[in-house]
């Protein structure tokens, strides 16, 4: 998956301001936030918070678009990008800075950001990406009219689709395993989700939960007699990935992720969203309120509608399952063959 890389930052005021943009461009002023300041020739300039809560390739693909986009925009806009590594005391370090300083907007990456920029930001436009329910979440009061200062784009991923993809890939398979952060309301939603999925059709779900990445392997051991993994678009668990496709190729038993990028990197097959494009679309709605004076309370939550298959026949003989043909022919992404 399409995947900007960047040197993380950590703490308070871990990087300097990065100038994603120098071209001046008259823009008008934003209802929503301070309005920007002028530069010395009129025109107008802009300033956005980035609080990512920590580095894994889809939320970097998802920060990678938003910074694309913004840059293709020519306005004069600088980002000031932190990194909480995962740290929820230093997401909230991210977001107190955030809340006192003169941004005239601030994007949230991931659930636990998103929920502290939503409680210690309330005067400027917060914008969220990755982020499965918002409702759950307590960001908005509905997707269709969120209702306060805090909008954005929601990741949630079609779980029926990617368990049907399963029993086509391992029509023996009955029980499925899952491993999710305790802590993350995405990845509770997610679970129940996958609960209703399974009840359809026929599996059974057993679930080991984590608390941060470094337990993701004892609670994969844990789940010893389970026929299949499900890893879910969970930051702690994804973030230790590997440790789960070690497993899974040691027991021979697909793994099916929720995100195309973890297809990428070893997973079976799924049908993803592109964070790339989910970022891009993230960023167009920053440059409506900030150009236009959109006013988040009546920005309807956005979503890629038009998930894609991809999938990994090395992978697949890791694993010691078969993919296939006709799949590999309609796959979207066949890793290995782009």
């Amino acid at each position: 998956m399409m995947l900007g890389s960047q040197k993380n930052r950590t703490g308070l005021r871990a990087g300097a301001l990065l100038a994603v943009s120098a071209l001046a461009l008259t823009a008008c002023g934003n209802d929503g936030g301070d309005g920007g300041s002028a530069t010395e020739d009129g025109a107008e300039s802009y300033s956005i918070g980035v609080s990512q809560f920590l580095s894994h390739a889809s939320l970097d693909a998802a920060r990678s678009g938003f910074e694309t986009r913004i840059e293709e925009s020519g306005l004069d806009i600088t980002l000031d990008v932190q990194n909480a590594q995962g740290d929820q005391a230093t997401a909230n370090t991210i977001a107190g800075s955030f809340a006192s300083a003169d941004h005239d907007l601030v994007l949230a990456i991931a659930t636990p950001s998103a929920q502290t920029a939503a409680q210690a930001i309330t005067d400027v436009p917060v914008l969220f990406t990755a982020v499965t329910d918002p409702v759950s979440a307590s960001l908005v009061e509905s997707n269709e009219a969120p209702g306060g200062n805090v909008t954005g784009t929601s990741d949630a991923n079609p779980v029926l689709e990617q368990l049907t993809l399963l029993t086509e890939l391992d029509p023996e398979a009955t029980t499925v395993g899952i491993v999710y952060s305790s802590g993350e309301v995405n990845s509770e939603v997610q679970v129940e989700w996958a609960k209703e999925a399974a009840e359809e059709l026929g599996l059974e779900i057993v679930e080991a939960t984590v608390s941060n990445s470094s337990e993701v392997q004892q609670a994969a051991n844990s789940l010893a007699d389970v026929d299949a993994l499900y890893v879910p678009t969970d930051n702690a668990v994804v973030s230790a990935l590997e440790t789960l496709i070690g497993v899974a190729q040691d027991r021979q038993i697909p793994l099916i992720p929720a995100e195309g990028d973890s297809v990428e990197r070893g997973g079976l097959a799924t049908y993803g969203l592109s964070y790339d494009q989910l970022g891009a679309q993230t960023a167009d709605m920053a440059l409506r309120i900030l150009t236009e004076g959109a006013d988040p309370a009546t920005m309807p939550v956005e979503t890629l509608t038009e998930p894609e298959l991809y999938v990994n026949p090395a992978a697949a003989e890791a694993m010691g399952v078969e993919i296939p043909q006709s799949m590999i022919d309609e796959a979207d992404h066949v890793v290995g063959q782009e």
